[in-house]
This record gives structure tokens, sequence and C-alpha cells, in this order.
């Protein structure tokens, strides 16, 4: 079985070793970095990274690499091998991703496998859009789904009243599951795009595809009822844990004042 996970990243940075591992470059930079492969090669749209983050790799991945396993995950975040392992150093952290043998033993009993769902608590997927984006852009993404997906719209109402959620577009799959998620994300996320005016967004809320695009794995996953299971995500670097809360909080409060006003 050959595996291939992508590492998302827009700069030169430690990787993880390990043949099932592969640097993907995206981002405007002019120069390649050594040991990348890039997103601006064949059927491409690298041109959007600029709203649409990591799914230009996702896309270019889908569209121009050949493997029985694929997956997608970023130079920060990483599969571990099983534990959560929290409170380890960056360096301890790289002895635990997950490896080669892990995969496959995973990939022999499901057909994907996600990070652990990450809870709000307090509140649902829909309000915290609301909190921190532009709620008419999920209201827009509702639309496409009835006229185009309406068997997906049950499953979208259901996902984002819930107070969890699969997020960080981070995934491996078998490859007919990667491709054809990817397929299926991108023709709502362009119809999305051409009935949107991001004029006045921050360059944060420019980013509005990847953002969408986090909520809905879940309605494509449990529509199609996908054999998955998940593991926990290591972030490779430093967190500020409260400034993180504190302003998950005040956005609770206060709401995002660059919201619509309706």
């Amino acid at each position: 079985m050959k595996s291939e996970i992508y590492v998302v990243s827009h700069k030169q940075t430690r990787m993880p070793e390990g043949k099932i591992y592969y640097p993907l470059q995206v981002g405007p930079a002019k120069e390649t970095f050594k040991g990348y492969l890039r997103d601006n090669t064949g059927d491409n749209i690298a041109d959007r990274n600029q709203n649409y983050s990591e799914l230009t790799a996702q896309y270019w991945v889908a569209h121009n690499r050949q493997a029985d396993v694929k997956g997608l995950v970023h130079y920060r975040r990483l599969f571990s091998d099983g534990g959560s392992h929290f409170f380890a150093t960056v360096d301890q952290k790289y002895n635990h991703v997950m490896n080669e043998k892990q995969l496959t033993k995973l990939m022999d009993k499901y057909d994907m496998i996600l990070p652990r769902k990450r809870n709000y608590y307090i509140e649902t997927s829909w309000s915290h859009y609301e909190h921190i984006h532009h709620i008419k852009d999920m209201e827009t993404t509702r639309k496409v789904l009835e006229e185009k997906y309406p068997d997906y719209v049950p499953y979208f109402d259901k996902c984002v009243q819930r107070t969890s959620a699969h997020m960080f577009n981070m995934f491996i799959a078998k490859s007919a599951i990667f491709d054809e998620y990817t397929d299926w994300l991108m023709d709502v996320l362009f119809e999305v795009e051409k009935r949107t005016d991001i004029t006045g967004y921050t360059p944060y809320e420019q980013r509005i595809y990847g953002f969408i695009s986090e909520l809905l794995m879940d309605v494509w996953v449990e529509k199609n009822e996908i054999n998955y299971t998940e593991v926990p995500v290591m972030f490779m670097g430093k967190q500020h844990w409260v400034k993180k809360i504190t302003s998950f909080l005040m956005r609770k409060i206060k709401g995002n004042p660059n919201k619509d006003e309706k």
C-alpha cells in the first residue's frame, strides 16, 4: 500500500521524518524550497491560496498525485502515534508523529482518519462562526447546498448546531474517498465564491473558504457514512493558551466587531 501524507507549509521549516511524508509548499513565494513539492504545478488553484488556505494543496493532491492513501496535515499540526503528548516538548513530539506502520494498521480497519473533535462547550459551530466571521457566508453555503446537494442539507443543519466538529482541514483517507470528498467540497466552495463579495474583509477573514470547509467535513463524512477513526493532533510549537481563551471569551461576550449588520 502506497501512502502519501502531504505536510502543507508556506515556509521552509522542520518536517516529520519517514517516507510517507511529503513537504508541500503553498503560497506566493517565488522560490521553491529545497525538497518540497509545490501546489502551483499541473492542475491547480494555487492562485486562490489567499482565500482557500490549505485547500489549494488539497486540490493539487487530489488532481495530481497517485497513491493508495492520501493525507493532508500542516507543518504546525501533525497526527500523533495515538497519544496526546500535550506536555511534551516540540522535539519530543516529533518522536511521536504517526509512522507508516501505525498508519497502515489504521487504514486496514478504516477508510478515513480525522482529528479528534474540537469542542466549543458553550457555543455551537454556527454561533462560533458568527462570532468570528461573517455569518452571511454560511447562509450562502447552505443555500448552495439546497440547490446543488439538497440531500446534504439535513446533515449540514445538524452538524452546525453541535458544539464540536472535526477541524483543521486535516485528514487521511483511501485515495478514492480523498478525491471524491475534494471534488464535492470544491464544487460547493466554487459556487459560494461566485456569490460572495469579500470587499472590506480583513486578511484573516479573506481566508473564508478554508474556514467554511472546516464545517463541511462532517457534513460529507456523515452523509456518506464514512468508516473513520479519530487520532489526536499535536501542535508543533508554543501555544498561547491565556491569549486564546481570553480572545474566545471576549468574542463570545462582545461578538465579532466586523460581522454583518442585520
